[in-house]
C-alpha cells in the first residue's frame, strides 16, 4: 500500500489503497469499510434492525452485492438514500477498476450522479498518490485547491486564497464549534484563532498537520508577481520564487501526465497577448465562462474582469501529443473568483477539454 512520511490525510483513504501497474489506484475491503464509517453512513442510536444488519454484513464483506429489498427494509428514508448513494458509487469504481477510470467515467457519462463529497474525497486520495514523496508543502496547499473549495481575498496587493470552510466556521464561532457560536451570540468574548500564510517559518508545521482528518488552516499566497519602487520613477516587476500558482502549476502539470501519459508544461501568465489564441478551458466555472466571453471578443465589465485571478499557459513537451490543427499552439488556462470571492476549482476540466491527439486516455 501507499506509504508517505509525513502521514497524509487518513480521512480520504489513501492508506488503504493500492496501485495498479498503470500507478492508479485500486481500493482494498478497508477502503470500503473507511466509509462505512463516515457520519453519512456510520450507525447511530435510531438505526433501526435492517439498517444495522446491513451494515454488519458490508463490515465484514464491503464489496458484496447488495439487493434493494435490503434497502427497502430500512425506517429511515434518509439513511436508506445515503446507503444508495454509496453502493451506486461503489460498484461504480470497482467496475471502473481504480479510482481514476472510475473519477473520469462520471464526467464522460454527462449528468454526474456522484455526490460532490464523494468526488473530493476521490480528488484528495488522488492528489496523494501525485504528490507522494513530495516535501514541497506549497504543491501540498496548493494541491488542496482541487478538492476544497477557497475564499479568495486581495489584501494590499497581495492575492491571498483560504479554505473556505474554516474561515467561514471562524468567522461565526471563532474556531470553538457550537461552542463557539453560543458564546459570540451571547456576547461573551473569545480567543482569537490564528490563521497563517504559508511561508518557510511555518512550511514544516503545514507538513505535519496533513496528518488525520487535516486542519486546512493555512492560506496560500497566490500572488505571482511583485513589484518594487526604483529611483527615478521607476518600477521593477519580479516574479515571486515561492508564488502559490507557481507551486499549483507544477500540481495541474502532475494531474495531467497521471491521465494522461503526457508530459505538459504549465506556467502562470500575468497576460495574453496572442492574436492566433486558438485553445482554452477555464479550471472553474467564472473562468470558463469569462474566457469564452473574451474569446469571443464579448464585452467584459471590469470588476468582472478582476475577479481573474490568473492566466496559465500549458504547453506540451511533444507536439504529437497534441491535436493536429493545433499543434504547437498555446492551451491557456484561466483561474477566477466569484463576485463573492469564492472559487471552486475543477480538476475534471483538464480531463475532457485538453486537445489531445488521440482519444482520451484517461478510461
Amino acid at each position: 500500500m501507499p506509504s508517505q512520511d509525513p502521514p497524509l490525510w487518513t480521512s480520504c483513504g489513501f492508506d488503504h489503497l493500492m496501485r495498479d501497474p498503470r500507478g492508479w489506484l485500486v481500493p482494498t475491503d478497508a477502503y470500503w469499510r473507511l466509509w462505512l464509517q463516515r457520519p453519512e453512513l456510520a450507525l447511530v442510536e435510531e438505526s433501526c434492525a435492517a439498517e444495522q444488519a446491513l451494515h454488519a454484513s458490508l463490515t465484514e464483506a464491503p464489496s458484496r452485492p447488495v439487493a434493494q429489498h435490503e434497502l427497502d427494509a430500512f425506517e429511515d428514508a434518509d439513511a436508506r438514500a445515503n446507503h444508495r448513494l454509496f453502493l451506486g458509487f461503489r460498484d461504480a469504481v470497482i467496475h471502473a477498476g481504480s479510482l481514476e477510470a472510475a473519477y473520469a467515467g462520471f464526467f464522460k457519462a454527462g449528468a454526474v450522479q456522484i455526490p460532490p463529497l464523494f468526488l473530493d474525497l476521490v480528488v484528495q486520495a488522488l492528489v496523494c498518490n501525485l504528490l507522494e514523496g513530495v516535501d514541497d508543502a506549497w504543491q501540498w496547499r496548493a494541491a488542496e485547491m482541487l478538492f476544497r473549495r477557497q475564499r479568495v481575498r486581495v489584501q494590499d496587493g497581495r492575492v491571498l486564497s483560504g479554505d473556505s470552510e474554516v474561515l467561514d466556521m471562524l468567522n461565526e464561532t471563532g474556531g470553538l464549534g457550537a461552542v463557539g457560536r453560543l458564546l459570540m451570540q451571547s456576547g461573551a468574548a473569545i480567543p482569537e484563532v490564528q490563521i497563517e500564510v504559508l511561508g518557510d517559518d511555518n512550511a514544516a508545521r503545514y507538513l505535519k498537520s496533513r496528518a488525520g482528518v487535516g486542519r486546512f488552516n493555512f492560506v496560500l499566497d497566490l500572488t505571482h508577481e511583485v513589484q518594487r519602487e526604483l529611483s527615478h520613477g521607476l518600477t521593477l516587476t519580479m516574479n515571486r520564487s515561492q508564488s502559490g500558482l507557481k507551486a499549483l502549476a507544477l500540481v495541474l502539470q502532475k494531474w495531467v501526465r497521471h491521465f494522461h501519459g503526457v508530459a505538459v508544461q504549465v506556467r502562470p501568465e500575468a497576460r495574453v497577448s496572442d492574436e492566433a489564441w486558438r485553445w482554452h478551458l477555464g479550471l472553474d466555472a467564472e473562468s470558463t465562462a469569462l474566457l469564452n466571453d473574451l474569446y469571443l471578443g464579448r464585452d467584459v465589465a471590469p470588476e468582472r474582469q478582476q475577479r481573474l485571478i490568473s492566466l496559465f499557459r500549458l504547453g506540451f513537451d511533444e507536439p504529437l501529443d497534441m491535436r493536429a490543427d493545433l499543434r504547437g499552439k498555446p492551451v491557456y488556462l484561466g483561474l477566477a473568483m466569484t463576485a463573492e470571492g469564492l472559487l471552486k476549482l475543477k480538476p475534471q476540466n483538464l480531463l475532457l477539454n485538453l486537445p489531445l491527439a488521440v482519444a482520451d486516455t484517461a478510461a
